[in-house]
C-alpha cells in the first residue's frame, strides 16, 4: 500500500485513488486503532473515517450544541411576534 502524505497538521493524509486499496486497512485503522485517517480529493483533504463511537460522541456533543443554542434563545427572547403578512408587507 502506498499512501502520499500530503501535509496536514500531525495527519498522514490518503488521496482518494489509494483509498479504494486501502478502504478496509482505514476501516480498521479508525474502529480498532482509534486512528481517524484523511482522505484526499486533488490535493485538498475533504473527508476522515472515524469509527462508529467517535460518531455517536459528535452526535451527543452536536445534541448538547443544540440544546445550550435553544436555552439561550429562549432566555433572550422577549415574546414579541409578527405574523407573516406583517413581516412581508414591511419586507417587500
Amino acid at each position: 500500500m502506498t499512501t502520499t502524505t500530503i501535509p496536514n497538521a500531525e495527519h498522514e493524509v490518503t488521496t482518494l485513488k489509494e483509498l479504494r486499496n486501502s478502504l478496509g486497512t482505514k476501516i480498521n485503522e479508525a474502529a480498532f486503532a482509534g486512528a481517524r485517517p484523511l482522505i484526499s480529493r486533488n490535493g485538498k483533504t475533504v473527508a476522515a473515517i472515524v469509527s462508529y463511537d467517535d460518531l455517536k460522541l459528535l452526535e451527543e456533543y452536536e445534541e448538547l450544541l443544540d440544546i445550550e443554542a435553544l436555552r439561550k434563545a429562549r432566555a433572550e427572547d422577549d415574546g414579541y411576534r409578527i405574523s407573516l403578512e406583517d413581516y412581508l408587507e414591511k419586507n417587500k
